[in-house]
């Protein structure tokens, strides 16, 4: 992401590199207060600006066994207070380093404040202080930014560690260009007569003014790259410049002749293409890749030289601040992105002529359950989208077309919702499984261990998913309960649901199953446990044809196989097991097990 700031001065590689100045030694550190076209190039040193020392903050000694190889200095200084950074462009086959020191005499230079000593394995075009112009947030070869006063004194070391080089540019930026974009920093400190280098635009009016009083005549020279020639004609006090290279005036007064040289880099300026609106539905992320839209807006334009921004507004795109996060955050409609194509050389040279529309469909949010039951007792159920929204279209597989369906049968129900905007369809769909839930029936209840505290299993039939609870207790999935102890209970049991419930009173006693009155001692007696948890209780007992048997109470030991003193066969036999209620009256005991076996 990029910092804000008004003014950015951007110098590549790109434009046509000349033989400018250079400066090998910290004394001679040429003095600018502006970016710079790119210059021809360092080759070799002067004089050992470190006195034979193998590091200063963090760079280290070059293959050369010194700090530097094919150095350049420069001096500025500060003339606002705010943020600063600046960008040295460069090839990216090439390797470059920097120290950066807050000094006024190169004698007291101390350590650098900010240095740069990473080799270019990733192969970059820019290294500095702030922020990569190309956008890289997490390049390696930008150090933090720098908060300015008014009058501070600055010295930059340039380095070429790569021993092979094309030259570099130096661009500045930050909020002081803001606040002061034509003099963020103090430009006395240039006192050449021609002033600091200039880095322009292609059409650019570049008047180069050498008046000086009593002057008796000027002349005028140009390099570009074999040497100064004598500009036939310019002989007067301006030069009006048209293309790149280093320039030189000659004034002869009756005191001096004064030199002065001054390079000047002209820039291609971009051209915006025209750049298609973009239509898309909305997604969880709502994120737009604004990188795709790069090539269109380049056209047949290299992304080496030109670089794309996005702005929301159009005075943001021109004055090249607060661009857009390539991963641009949308909201549902319209929203106008304003492109700025920029120069990689030089950020003045730019086009914010276009724009395009993105807009974000809303995409249909369905919230209905995915799972519904339909009661047995009710018959129906109305499944969908209650609260709809009037301008979507909705579509079931059973062919209707309606938010909310009414249903009598189990199965899998789809809904598809579309919202159609200029073309664009967005569309979400959810699958509801609908199953029939009938009314809960206890069909019979297990009774084990025939003991203080039994296990009592309750089982149901039909479709549904139930639980159960016994007396006050909590509800729970399983239909076992342990631990209960003989007596009147009271079982609930009902759909998950909401599709009904049934409550039964329930009697847990225990008899044996088979006994056999041999006089043996051994089951010699027929009984049933439990009954004094009862009130008044009464067990009957029958033969297979209904016959009674036997009756007896809570205090009768129990019986023996005889009817009126005689042994009754080895067969099955039945009984019932009957109490008062709270109210006085007498009831039945359900889901015993009510049969058992006599033995001989």
């Amino acid at each position: 992401m990029f910092k804000n700031f008004a003014r950015v001065f951007l110098l590549s590689l790109f434009c046509q590199a000349v033989n400018a100045q250079i400066a090998q030694d910290c004394v001679d550190a040429i003095p600018i207060c502006s970016n710079t076209p790119v210059n021809g190039g360092t080759y070799d040193f002067g004089s050992d600006d470190f006195n034979g020392a193998t590091a200063t903050g963090c760079l280290e000694a070059t293959t050369l066994g010194t700090i530097e190889s094919n150095s350049a200095w420069y001096r500025f200084r500060t003339n606002a207070s705010g943020q600063l950074g600046f960008n040295i462009g460069h090839d990216s086959t090439e390797d470059w380093d920097f120290a950066l020191y807050q000094a006024s005499d190169c004698n007291l230079l101390g350590d650098p404040i900010r240095c740069n000593f990473f080799d270019n394995s990733e192969g970059v075009s820019f290294i500095g202080v702030g922020e990569d112009p190309t956008g890289n947030t997490d390049s390696v070869h930008f150090e933090d930014w720098l908060e300015v006063e008014p009058g501070q004194d600055y010295y930059l070391f340039i380095n070429n560690y790569s021993n092979v080089n094309s030259g570099f540019s130096i661009q500045f930026t930050g909020t002081i260009w803001e606040t002061n974009p034509y003099d963020a920093l103090d430009c006395s400190i240039v006192s050449n007569l021609l002033g600091p280098p200039i880095a322009a635009c292609e059409g650019d009016n570049v008047e180069l003014n050498a008046t000086t009083a009593d002057a008796l005549n000027y002349s005028w020279f140009m390099n570009t790259g074999s040497g100064y020639s004598q500009i036939t004609g310019a002989t007067s006090a301006t030069y009006t410049v048209t293309a790149s290279g280093d320039y030189r005036v000659v004034v002869a007064t009756n005191a001096e002749t004064i030199i002065s040289d001054v390079q000047v880099g002209f820039n291609p300026s971009p051209m915006t293409n025209q750049v298609s609106d973009e239509t898309f539905c909305q997604t969880d992320s709502m994120t737009f890749d604004l990188n795709t839209k790069d090539v269109e807006a380049l056209g047949n334009q290299s992304p080496n030289d030109f670089m794309v921004s996005y702005h929301s507004s159009p005075s943001d795109a021109t004055m090249g601040i607060h661009p857009l996060e390539k991963e641009h955050t949308t909201l549902v409609g319209q929203e106008t992105i304003y492109v700025r194509t920029t120069s990689m050389a030089n950020s003045n040279c730019f086009d914010a002529s276009q724009s395009f529309v993105l807009e974000v469909i809303e995409s249909p949010v369905l919230t209905f359950s995915e799972q519904e039951v339909i009661c047995e007792t009710v018959g129906s159920l109305e499944i969908g989208e209650a609260y709809p929204v009037p301008n979507f279209e909705y579509m079931w597989n059973t062919g209707q077309q309606t938010p909310t369906i009414q249903i009598t049968e189990a199965g899998e129900y789809t809904l598809t919702v579309s919202n159609i905007v200029n073309g664009v369809s967005c569309e979400s769909s959810r699958t509801v499984t609908v199953s029939i839930s009938e009314m809960p029936v206890i069909t019979s209840i297990d009774i084990a261990d025939m003991s203080v505290n039994n296990v009592v299993t309750i089982h149901t039939e039909g479709q549904g998913e139930f639980e159960f609870a016994l007396n006050e207790g909590e509800y729970q999935s399983s239909n076992i309960f342990e631990g209960v102890p003989p007596g009147v209970h009271t079982v609930h049991m009902r759909d998950l649901y909401g599709c009904g419930e049934v409550v039964e009173e329930i009697v847990v006693v225990g008899f044996l199953t088979a006994f056999t009155p041999n006089g043996d001692v051994l089951n010699d007696l027929w009984q049933v446990e439990g009954l004094s948890t009862l009130n008044s209780p009464i067990v009957t007992i029958y033969d297979r044809y209904g016959k009674l048997i036997k009756q007896m109470s809570q205090f009768d030991a129990g019986w023996d196989g005889n009817f009126q003193g005689k042994p009754l066969p080895s067969t099955d036999y039945w009984f019932k097991l009957s109490y008062l209620d709270n109210d006085g009256n007498r009831i039945f005991a359900k889901y015993l097990q009510s049969h058992f076996s006599l033995r001989r």
